[in-house]
């Protein structure tokens, strides 16, 4: 036990003094530290933000109205609710868990809240509590299935997938489809209500004022515990491209219909999801019991509530992002929640960058995922291209992202041993 500990001391302290290296010789020191991450198999985001750049360029050669500010808009907000589903997914394979069931889920969510809403007169704010409750009930089901009988997730779920398409047609009945009152607020909010400019300006300010505070309120934390900070000036040039960025996109969207709140309220699910998962002790248990789960439990943490939180959570994601759907489409039908649904979700967590072995992944995952599959999919419907097409070009790209996952989690493991 002493000799570990003595290693642990020791790692500890080598790793500070190489980020107080780092931090000393400033610009050069941080770009070779970003250099020596990506050769040791850390590539983070990287890979599909190139692919969504080389999407971009290549749907933009054959068709330029790709990237017009109509077809952007369309892409934000179709891309949505189905991103609030692999919202879901990406924290159950930070387990390297899966969860088959999460479209299932959501048709059977949405078609119980249109059911009270439209044929049972019960008010909007009702039909949505108990859709997503029906979410929070059955991952929770999940859990106990899992922690207390040790029944595989690929099992509970794959029975789940069938078992709640069946309950989806039970309550839809002989009507089939559900469309939902005309002045619902739903239908409003995820297909007509946008945000004005001004709001959009003032949404982009708070948010780079927000990213400056929180990056001040670190360097004043680490000082005060001895730690080295981070580079002000590198915080400054990530300041300046943020709202650099985020204003020329608020802009050109604008020329159109601009941010659309359904949009804004996944971006806003992201993000609370990412500060709970980075900066709270249950985040960082998520990712020790995905990264080694007997380490996890020797290390004190409950792991079983880590899974019930996950799994519940998860199937919220889904109900949630199925009642969403509803209403950007104005309607639930036996289609609702789909095999298409299903593994686009799940498609989206790991063209993301979620690894499916556990342990690694980011929110933002489900973000930048569900955004390149939308644009894969406007793209080709722009080009007029058959949707058999659309299948298999997306099944290409969730094999690339797969392969670089393994590779770079064997160059990791690689270096580990090196």
């Amino acid at each position: 036990m002493s000799a570990t500990t003595d290693e642990t001391q020791s790692a500890v302290a080598a790793d500070i003094a190489d980020e107080r290296l780092i931090q000393s010789q400033g610009l050069g020191g941080q770009a070779r530290a970003v250099w020596n991450r990506l050769k040791g198999g850390e590539l983070g985001m990287l890979p599909v933000v190139i692919g969504l750049i080389v999407i971009s360029l290549v749907f933009y050669s054959q068709e330029p109205t790709f990237l017009s500010s109509k077809s952007l808009v369309n892409i934000t907000l179709f891309a949505a609710p189905v991103g609030v589903i692999a919202l879901g997914i990406v924290l159950v394979l930070l387990l390297g868990e899966i969860d088959l069931s999460v479209g299932s889920v959501s048709g059977f969510a949405a078609a119980s809240m249109a059911v009270l809403v439209a044929n049972k007169s019960q008010s909007l704010i009702v039909g949505m509590i108990a859709g997503i409750l029906i979410g929070t009930l059955i991952g929770s089901v999940y859990a106990l299935l899992y922690t207390r009988l040790g029944v595989p997730s690929f099992v509970f779920s794959l029975a789940g997938l069938l078992g709640f398409q069946g309950a989806l047609l039970y309550v839809l009945g002989d009507q089939g489809t559900i469309v939902l009152p005309t002045d619902s607020g739903l239908r409003q909010f995820a297909r007509e209500r946008f945000l004005s400019d001004g709001a959009a300006y003032v949404l982009l300010a708070v948010v780079v004022l927000a990213y400056v505070g929180s990056q001040l309120l670190m360097v004043r934390r680490r000082k005060a515990a001895g730690l080295t900070p981070p580079n002000l000036t590198m915080v400054g040039i990530k300041a300046v491209l943020l709202a650099g960025g985020l204003g020329f996109l608020t802009y050109y969207l604008g020329i159109d219909r601009g941010w659309g709140y359904l949009f804004v309220l996944f971006v806003a699910l992201v993000v609370v999801m990412d500060l709970m998962l980075r900066k709270t002790t249950w985040g960082r248990h998520v990712y020790a019991v995905g990264g080694n789960e007997e380490a996890a439990r020797r290390a004190g943490i409950k792991v079983g509530r880590i899974y019930f939180s996950v799994f519940a959570a998860t199937s919220t994601f889904a109900a949630l992002g199925g009642i969403l759907l509803a209403g950007q489409l104005t309607s639930v039908s036996q289609s609702s929640g789909t095999t298409d649904t299903n593994l686009t979700a799940i498609a989206a967590a790991v063209i993301g960058g979620t690894s499916l072995f556990g342990g690694r992944g980011s929110a933002y995952s489900a973000l930048l995922g569900i955004i390149v599959l939308q644009a894969i999919q406007s793209g080709l419907n722009l080009m007029n291209v058959d949707s058999s097409v659309r299948f298999m070009v997306t099944g290409a790209v969730l094999l690339l992202a797969v392969a670089i996952d393994s590779v770079s989690r064997r160059v990791r493991s690689s270096s580990g041993r090196g």
